[in-house]
């Protein structure tokens, strides 16, 4: 696939704000002419179909201010520095959910902006869920809700769940053919 590849000349950073990085990049096209290509660093973030003691998915309300609405969406949150995708993913759970995971099984990642971003999104199955502390974000407000499988599969089919990431790991875990609880 290399005579598909772009090739770096030059780089400027055009903003850098506390979680994005706007970059603005001009590369060699593999037929010898040069375009500019412009988009945003992302650090990388976990998402987590956590299984919940009553046998749903644990969801989340959460207003998104890029669309002035309120979304459903998985339990999920960025990567820090040094952390790895799973610790990220059993912190994010605590923190948005109250519940600690006793597993984690690694579904699948995902790249959701490949048009404009580096995002890259780690997807796990949460299991064994006992009660922890939730301690959301200074700034992040949260409704935590359980589902049954089923009725989360619904509302994506009717558009009422349209975030990608809830999309696919709700799909993916319910599509999984080893689908089961981890024995205790």
């Amino acid at each position: 696939m290399d005579e598909l590849k772009e090739t770096r000349i030059s780089s400027d950073a055009v903003f850098d704000g506390a979680l994005l990085h706007v970059r603005k990049d001009t590369v060699e096209l593999p037929d010898g002419k040069h375009t500019v290509r412009e988009y945003i660093r992302h650090p990388g973030a976990v998402a987590l179909v956590a299984h919940a003691p009553d046998g749903g998915i644990l969801l989340l309300n959460q207003f998104r201010y890029p669309l002035d609405r309120v979304f459903v969406e998985l339990p999920a949150g960025k990567i820090d520095p040094g952390e790895s995708p799973e610790e990220t993913g059993l912190r994010e759970l605590e923190e948005e959910t109250g519940f600690r995971a006793r597993e984690l099984t690694y579904l699948t990642k995902i790249h959701p902006c490949i048009g404009y971003s580096d995002e890259v999104i780690y997807i796990f199955e949460a299991f064994g869920l006992s009660k922890g502390d939730k301690v959301p974000d200074e700034h992040e407000f949260l409704q935590v809700f359980s589902l049954p499988a089923e009725e989360a599969v619904r509302k994506i089919t009717a558009g009422e769940i349209t975030d990608v990431k809830t999309i696919i790991g709700i799909l993916a875990a319910t599509m999984r053919k080893d689908h089961h609880e981890p024995e205790k």
